[in-house]
């Protein structure tokens, strides 16, 4: 009985290994540069042994794309149900989502690449999935910052949206780690840097001028 709950147990967590293995040598090395036997051996398994986890590199691929997009919508609903549930208001809201991304940043660079190199190679159903929950992911971004900014019209705060996206995913082009500030610096001048862009949303035409510069629609 020991023995059959330490398997139990095992299963998920060598799972869990071989997708950090995996998602590493994508990144470093590209998805089609990369074989089983190699990823196997980064585990400690034969690289057939790895069928018994995934039924190849491409549902390892697919879990490690889609599984990212499915734990950040959900950690973003999350983060805003709690931070509304404390009595935070839209700025607080805002705060915890942006802490949210920078964890998802710095801790997973190396999936940052593989979406960016080898969303392509999914399967067509897999990639509307992750291309679903990733506008899911937006719309709540933007729902939280036209709060916050009510003078920004909607095309205005998903730009702006996209934009703080791409400013805190730039991590894995920052260099190697050990030639960045320490985690918690890099974190609060990502924080910083990610504020300030969207407090600009209360700088430009839109808000000066009831939208109407950013709409396109006569003054």
């Amino acid at each position: 009985m020991n023995n059959a709950a330490t398997r139990t147990s095992a299963a998920p967590n060598r799972r869990a290994q071989i997708l950090e293995e995996a998602a590493r040598l994508f990144a470093e090395r590209g998805f089609h540069g990369v074989g089983v036997d190699e990823i196997g051996a980064a585990v400690g398994i034969s690289g057939p042994g790895l069928y018994r986890h995934f039924a190849g590199k491409d549902a390892m691929l697919a879990e490690l794309l889609v599984g990212i997009s499915e734990r950040l919508f959900a950690g973003g609903r999350k983060r805003v149900a709690e931070a509304v549930a404390a009595g935070g208001g839209p700025a607080a809201v805002l705060d915890s989502l942006i802490d949210g991304h920078i964890d998802f940043a710095l801790d997973d660079r190396a999936l940052i690449t593989l979406h960016d190199r080898e969303l392509g190679q999914l399967r067509d159903s897999d990639r509307k999935q992750v291309r679903s929950l990733q506008r899911q992911y937006v719309e709540l971004w933007v729902d939280v910052v036209r709060t916050l900014h009510p003078d920004a019209v909607e095309a205005e705060a998903r730009a702006a949206v996209h934009a703080v996206f791409g400013l805190l995913n730039s991590t894995p082009h920052l260099g190697r780690p050990g030639a960045l500030p320490g985690r918690t610096a890099t974190a609060a001048l990502l924080r910083r840097l990610a504020l300030g862009a969207l407090a600009a949303l209360s700088d430009g035409p839109s808000a000066r001028e009831g939208g109407h510069a950013a709409s396109g629609q006569p003054r």
